[in-house]
């Protein structure tokens, strides 16, 4: 093997992206950005957003493709296949992609363009940046559908922390050989102390997420009354929106806490380090997580991190000085909360600014490009099974959907072979290199 790596023509697939806010859209965003840095050719492809149609180029330079699909739910595509392969193959064409790096289990664009792609002799790369289950209906037929059967024919995949990585393999019925562990990253710059808060102001504890099941908002609402019955002076920052916001008001209004609890609904991410300043103590409460990058943010910010033990959560910040970890049940973190506040007022907690400069060097985003660039070339470089193994691959996991996914295979490679016969890959390669010269 070559030592050499690149440069290649990337195109990153999700539904999620800007300007939508979340884990997955700001790793996609500056993991593109590294890439370009490393030499690398870069396209995002994912849907419209309103009237953010069409190709848009963003300010750092990164071109992106906002296509006109429909969403079906929570930011997801409709899958189609028949409908959004020939804009997905006109834009490989046009961008002479060589690898596809899909993102999000959730995402149905993503999981198209590998399948599309793959059919089309494209390398294909597949982060995974959630954790399910095992035993609910939801989790079996995401397993089923999407891991077991979409990722079967894809060349290498990424997961953000090794407890992820087992949870897939094991989801998939995949080879561990080729799934890799590179955590995501925070633009540290972006998260910076302010020393003269994190001193002056009142013991205040921060959570930031969505109000949600799964983010243990209920768990919040269990806790928060109990430590500001057993604590005189401590308050709450709540930044966040979701379904459970009205619980969480209940609450309040139940406790009379409204001059002790803010809650302040929706945050875009150029308002988290102001928020995350205000506060010496984070509370991350989720029921599960794959790596967690709010307390990434605010470990970086200084704040001493108070979280559930689930997921890949353990993995991502040293125990004790950076993080103190319980199971998920209120008592438990009720007393966490409290030695955290008791720390804080004896003046225990680690400095911000040592706190920021260890994240700084433990999570950084052109580590995550170089390391993810690997990947790429273990992809370039490796067989990449032809049209009839990937039809094998498909009927070898099972007859009952096996059949299913073996047809809509046929169905793309038919449509394919037509478009190839009016619209041939080489007549796009040299109408491109004549726009690039």
């Amino acid at each position: 093997m070559s030592n050499k790596i690149g440069p290649y023509s990337i195109a990153l697939v999700s539904d999620f992206f800007c300007p939508n806010a979340g884990g997955v859209e700001t790793h996609i965003y500056f993991l593109a950005q590294c890439l370009i840095e490393l030499g690398h050719r870069v396209v995002v492809i994912t849907h419209s957003y309103g009237d953010r149609k069409g190709v848009r180029y963003l300010s750092n330079g990164l071109k992106v493709y906002y296509l006109p699909f429909i969403v079906a739910y929570n930011g997801a595509t409709l899958s189609s296949i028949i409908g959004s392969m020939p804009w997905l193959r006109k834009v490989f064409l046009r961008e002479n992609v060589q690898i596809i790096h899909g993102h999000s289990t959730f995402s149905a664009l993503a999981h198209e363009s590998l399948m599309i792609g793959g059919l089309m002799g494209l390398r294909t790369v597949f982060t995974d940046h959630s954790l399910f289950g095992f035993a609910d209906a939801s989790a079996i037929l995401t397993n089923t559908l999407v891991l077991q059967y979409s990722l079967i024919n894809v060349d290498q995949i990424i997961c953000v922390s090794y407890t992820s990585k087992e949870n897939t393999v094991l989801r998939g019925k995949l080879d561990p050989n080729k799934v890799s562990t590179i955590p995501n990253a925070i633009e540290t710059c972006l998260f910076t102390p302010d020393c003269n808060q994190f001193f002056n102001n009142p013991t205040t504890i921060i959570f930031l997420g969505r109000l949600v099941y799964r983010k243990g908002a209920d768990l919040l609402c269990d806790i928060i009354p109990k430590v500001c019955s057993r604590h005189p002076t401590v308050r709450f920052i709540v930044g966040g929106d979701g379904p459970k916001r009205i619980e969480l008001e209940e609450m309040l209004e139940k406790y009379n806490l409204h001059e002790r609890v803010v809650i302040l609904g929706m945050l875009p991410h150029n308002q988290v380090k102001r928020v995350l300043n205000q506060g010496q103590i984070f509370i991350n409460t989720s029921l599960t997580e794959a790596f967690c990058m709010s307390i990434v943010e605010a470990a970086s910010c200084g704040l001493h991190v108070v979280s559930t033990r689930v997921g890949g959560v353990p993995e991502v910040l040293p125990v004790d000085e950076f993080i103190s970890l319980e199971e998920p049940v209120p008592d438990d973190l009720v007393e966490a909360l409290l030695k955290s506040v008791e720390r804080r007022e004896k003046g225990l907690l680690m400095d911000p600014n040592i706190k920021h400069e260890a994240v700084s060097k433990m999570y950084n985003w052109p580590d995550v490009a170089e390391r993810t660039q690997v990947i790429y070339k273990k992809a370039i470089e490796s067989e990449s099974p032809g049209r009839l193994d990937r039809l094998k691959g498909y009927y070898d996991q099972g007859i009952g959907f096996g059949i299913l996914y073996i047809i809509v295979a046929i169905i793309i490679i038919f449509w394919l072979t037509i478009l190839d016969m009016f619209d041939s890959p080489a007549k796009n390669r040299a109408k491109q290199s004549d726009k690039n010269q």
